[in-house]
């Protein structure tokens, strides 16, 4: 056997090379690992100890004090919203955005979130920064109230070009069986209520990062809706965590179905959660359209159409309950901090008929 081509030791062996050398920090990631240790901590909930560090996690529904449980599993991203964040410089509020499009989706089974885990990617890892992000991946499990277990930091050079990242999550939640929400009950007459969103949530931001750019704003620029606040800071108003106030609704029993309204808008969603022969009809007279989605029409000249297949429009959460039952419903939600709108009603479905429709767009949303 001959000599090593790169003899242990040698200071002079041909282009030697580190890993920093080809743009990956190892001991950047190690730095913003001890940086969220305490954040991650701060999320810890009976079931897990909520601790980073290791190979894997364990959660134990049992201690959770499940019975017999389904687990229920979701995976989302919080999409071109990214940009918004990474051109205002603000990246405390995203890591809720994640969250929240991952827990929201669990919890219109009627599961409780149990654990989360994200996956962090960008050509190259600024603590700072990093440690931004996952503070509000924190915050968004401290108020889902689930345990944030573990992630996975890419650092990726060449993948990425400049400051961008991408964020993706999985949350796994529970619920007893026999207790999920199914929508299987749902029939005709049946009332639709609305929880409010927050603004645009997580979706649809391609179409406002081209309205921006069409507009010639900065996103330092104060917010034509909101001159209180600039436009990009307005924008990042992070999506809504309906936990609690569903998982509040749905102990009464009383709750048919629950669609979270994400791309789509309410005419995507809701039908995903009726049975078949059966539609959606929403009044838009019924809620008030927020200025943000006034300002988007106006400035983008987007349709009444275009705008409820594409954003939430001001409602980010449905219900679907008998007539009978809303009172009781309404009650929970408001209970819970929610104030519960009744936006539609269900009807039956006859063939060539959408799953959902809205009235009330050309006479309720441009007076806004």
């Amino acid at each position: 056997m001959g000599p090593a081509l790169y003899p242990i030791g040698r200071k002079d062996a041909i282009n030697t090379r580190t890993y920093k050398d080809a743009g990956v920090d190892i001991d950047a990631g190690n730095r913003l690992v001890d940086a969220i240790k305490p954040l991650v901590r701060r999320t810890a909930r009976t079931g897990s100890a909520a601790s980073i560090g290791g190979f894997g996690a364990l959660f134990d529904p049992a201690a959770a004090g499940f019975k017999d449980p389904l687990l229920v599993a979701t995976t989302d991203g919080v999409g071109t919203k990214l940009k918004v964040a990474i051109a205002a410089g603000q990246h405390n509020t995203v890591g809720i955005d994640l969250v929240a499009m991952c827990v929201n989706d669990l919890v219109v089974q009627g599961a409780e979130p149990l654990f989360f885990l994200d996956y962090f990617a960008t050509g190259h890892l600024d603590v700072e920064t990093g440690t931004a992000i996952v503070g509000g991946i924190a915050e968004g499990c401290r108020e889902a109230g689930c345990a944030l277990v573990g992630g996975e930091t890419a650092e990726m050079p060449g993948m990425y070009a400049g400051d961008d990242y991408d964020l993706a999550g999985f949350a796994v939640g529970a619920v007893e069986r026999g207790a999920q929400i199914t929508g299987e009950t749902v029939a005709a007459g049946d009332v639709i209520l609305g929880l409010a969103s927050a603004g645009v949530h997580s979706n649809g931001f391609s179409l406002v990062r081209k309205i921006v750019e069409t507009a010639a704003l900065d996103y330092r620029d104060p917010a034509p809706f909101e001159p209180d606040q600039t436009l990009g800071a307005a924008l990042l108003t992070p999506t809504r965590i309906y936990v609690k106030s569903c998982l509040a609704a749905a102990r009464t029993g009383k709750v048919k179905a629950l669609a979270h309204i994400t791309g789509g808008g309410l005419v995507e969603n809701v039908p995903r959660v009726l049975p078949d022969g059966f539609a959606a009809a929403f009044d838009a007279e019924a809620w008030r359209l927020p200025p943000v989605f006034a300002w988007l029409m106006r400035a983008g000249g987007v349709s009444d159409e275009e705008m409820a297949r594409t954003f939430n429009c001001g409602i980010g959460m449905v219900a679907v309950v008998d007539p009978a039952d809303a009172d009781a419903v309404t009650e929970a939600f408001e209970a819970a901090g929610e104030r519960a709108l009744r936006i539609g009603r269900i009807i039956e479905r006859k063939p060539g008929m959408p799953g959902a429709t809205i009235t009330g767009m050309a006479t309720a949303w441009p007076d806004q």
